[in-house]
Parts: C-alpha cells; sequence; structure tokens
C-alpha cells in the first residue's frame, strides 16, 4: 500500500489550485462537526485538536485547517499519512495558504498513540481503514486517542455501488504482477478497456469515470488490500469499537422512504429501528458506493446530534439563503439527483419566506418572529424545510450562544 501512494498520491492534486478554491466535502466540514458530533453546541473560542488519520493528499486537513484558521484561534491539526509522497502534497497545499495551524506527522494509524498522540477532539479517517488487514484494530487505535465526548468522520467503501470492482481486482492479481508501478497501471488500462460490456465493472456507471485518471484507477483496482461494508456491517464496527454510531449523509440517501411512494410498503419501513432502515435503503438505492458517517465516544446519539429546536440556528452549506428563497418563491420544489436517482422534493409552500429571513445568525425563535408565522405554521413548515435540506446535506444546526 506504502508503494501504491508513494508512486501515484492520491487524489491527484496541484498545490497551485489553492490560490482559486478550497476544496470541501463530507466528513469533516466544521458546521457538520458540530452538528453531528456536538450537537450544535461547539464552542470554537477554546482550544480544539483534530486529527486527520490517512491524510492522502490533504484534501480534509487542508479544508479543516482553513476553516479553523478562519474561525478558531486555538484550533490545530495534526495530518497523519504513512506515505512521503503524498505528505508533500499536502505541505504543498498549505503552504500555498500560508497555514500554520497543522503539524505533519509520518507513519501507520495503527501507531497514533506513539507518534500522534491524543486526546484529539474530532478524528477524521476516510477510505483508510477499509484498506487494513483488520479495520476494527484500526478503528480501536483511534478511539484509543479520541477525547472522551468527542467523535469521527469516517468512509469507509459501500459494498453495492462498487458492483464489479472486486472480479477485475482477482483478474488483476492474476495477470498483472507486482513491480514497476506506471507498467502496472498501463496493463490495467489495457485490461479494463478490452473487457466485455457484460462485465459488472463496465456496466456500473458510477464507477466509469475514476478510470480517466491514473491515480484514481490504481486506487480502485490496484490496492493488495480492499473491502466493503453493507451498513449493518459498519454499525457492527463501529459497536465493536466502543463507540455510538450517529448518522450517514446524506440522510435521505438512507431513508427508505426516498424510494418507497407505496403508503403499505412506507407504513412496514415506519417501524423499522434507524439502523434497519437505513439498511433497508441501501438496499433499495443500490448505488452507494461509499459510507459517510459520524461516530462519538462516550456519548448517547441524543447527545450528540443536534435536533431543532428555539435556539437553534440554521446554516445553510454550499447554498446561499438569498437564492433559494427566490428560486422557491417560483417553485416550491427542490430537484436532486442522487447518482442516477432523480427526485422532485416538495419544500412547502412557505420555504421562501423562511429562507428570506435566515441569515446564519437567527434563531428559530428569532425567524419565527421575523416571518410573523403563527407558531404551529411556522413550525410545520421548517419541519418541511428542514426535511428535505437536511436530508440532502444543505442545512445544518448549531445552537445560539
Amino acid at each position: 500500500m506504502r508503494a501504491l501512494y508513494e508512486a501515484l498520491p492520491y487524489p491527484s492534486r496541484d498545490p497551485a489550485d489553492e490560490r482559486q478554491r478550497l476544496i470541501t466535502g463530507s466528513p469533516s466540514q466544521l458546521d457538520e462537526v458540530n452538528h453531528y458530533v456536538f450537537a450544535g453546541r461547539l464552542d470554537l473560542a477554546r482550544p480544539f485538536r483534530a486529527l486527520v488519520a490517512g491524510g492522502g493528499t490533504g484534501d480534509a486537513a487542508i479544508m479543516l485547517a482553513q476553516q479553523l484558521a478562519d474561525r478558531a484561534p486555538q484550533g490545530e491539526v495534526v495530518y497523519l499519512d504513512m506515505s512521503r509522497a503524498s505528505r508533500a502534497v499536502a505541505e504543498a497545499r498549505a503552504k500555498e495558504r500560508a497555514l500554520r495551524n497543522i503539524r505533519f506527522v509520518e507513519g501507520s494509524l495503527l501507531d497514533v498513540a506513539q507518534i500522534a498522540p491524543g486526546p484529539f477532539d474530532y478524528i477524521d479517517c476516510c477510505g483508510v481503514l477499509h484498506h487494513l488487514p483488520d479495520p476494527a484494530q484500526g478503528l480501536a487505535a483511534l478511539a484509543a486517542v479520541l477525547k472522551p465526548g468527542g467523535g469521527m468522520g469516517l468512509m469507509l467503501y459501500a459494498t453495492l455501488g462498487r458492483t464489479g470492482v472486486y472480479p477485475v481486482q482477482e483478474a488483476l492479481r492474476q495477470l498483472v504482477p507486482e513491480g514497476d508501478m506506471p507498467a502496472r497501471v498501463a496493463a490495467t488500462r489495457s485490461l479494463v478497456d478490452m473487457l466485455p460490456e457484460t462485465n459488472w465493472l463496465k456496466r456500473n456507471p458510477h464507477l466509469s469515470s475514476v478510470t480517466d485518471d491514473d491515480a484514481a484507477l490504481a486506487d480502485l483496482l490496484l490496492h493488495p488490500i480492499d473491502r466493503a461494508f453493507r451498513v449493518r456491517e459498519v454499525a457492527a464496527l463501529v459497536q465493536g469499537a466502543g463507540l455510538t454510531l450517529i448518522h450517514f449523509l446524506p440522510p435521505l440517501r438512507y431513508d427508505p422512504f426516498t424510494y418507497l411512494p407505496d403508503p403499505a410498503l412506507r407504513a412496514r419501513a415506519a417501524a423499522l429501528s434507524w439502523i434497519d432502515a437505513a439498511g433497508l435503503a441501501e438496499a433499495l438505492a443500490g448505488n452507494l458506493k461509499t459510507h459517510v458517517f459520524y461516530v462519538v465516544k462516550d456519548k448517547a446519539r441524543e447527545a450528540a446530534l443536534a435536533v431543532p429546536h428555539a435556539r437553534s440556528i440554521p446554516v445553510l452549506i454550499r447554498q446561499d439563503a438569498a437564492t433559494l428563497s427566490r428560486a422557491f418563491a417560483r417553485k416550491p420544489r427542490l430537484g436532486a439527483n442522487l447518482d442516477g436517482i432523480a427526485l422532485d422534493l416538495a419544500v412547502g409552500e412557505r420555504a421562501a419566506i423562511l429562507l428570506g429571513a435566515m441569515d446564519g445568525q437567527r434563531d428559530l425563535s428569532a425567524l419565527r418572529h421575523e416571518t410573523g408565522l403563527a407558531p404551529p405554521v411556522f413550525d410545520a413548515a421548517f419541519a418541511t424545510l428542514y426535511h428535505v435540506l437536511n436530508g440532502l446535506n444543505l442545512m445544518l444546526l448549531r445552537e445560539a450562544a
């Protein structure tokens, strides 16, 4: 695995691009961490230590460090990875941004207690545990350096959306010997190009684009250790580490109602536990390539996850309230595409009014007063809007100080 990432740091990144944009994503956006780990009550005026375990070329570390630099004067990110080449890319990206709140450490996350000792308020670990001989050992090592009450944002491969990957990996082990990485990538590309149209990798539309990039192709097909998880396997892994699973993202993808218009089937799905419901949604969708989720240590799910109440401040991410308000004034519906699953979602007739009052500072009590809506009308309208926007991971909550 080390040789793979020394030859082809992944994902491919040009440090000069930091001058134009900040790459963001899930998990580990600061507002997400606040919502799913700290119930919206994270105090960024206090010291905050984060570990990015398996930092790669730096996406999560740079995103988190920049957000902490902007909002948390005592924030620190520790980057940990075993690839020197990947670390060099991440360090160059940090230099472009003049970030001074990242400490770079080289080594295995299995040795984290020795080389990057905690405790940490938050840990990001994406795309790493499923490449370990024993993912449970890796998660336990991270849990040991996580502060009580802290949490992690994790990503693991999902089984159904990776249909076709593992038979091709098996074929490559038989046909492409270990050795020179450029030669291995060339042979892999040749094999993929000649696969018949009946091959499941060829028939999986959610994976075809990654073959255009050498690093992405190698990451997909040339790993010596690679496994994927179903929802219930994720839950078992988390429970085995003594952690509590909070939520998968985006929530609507793990809601069986997203795929079940039939009222009788909905009634049966409504009786399921939330984990069983998420597993059902995974089976119905059939296209999840990864599971992104948050977990916490020594804290109940109800104490970690933000839920709407009078002092909750709605926070939009990747969206502008005024723009959405104008769009919903014309048509109170939102279109979304979940990797080929098209959705047309009703946001409620008063969505434009609610968004027109949102500024990221007013809590729900103040918004109710600002809109002039009667409490029952406001509460119902916000519940509808929140279900859609939070379900697509576009709206989160933080609590007023």
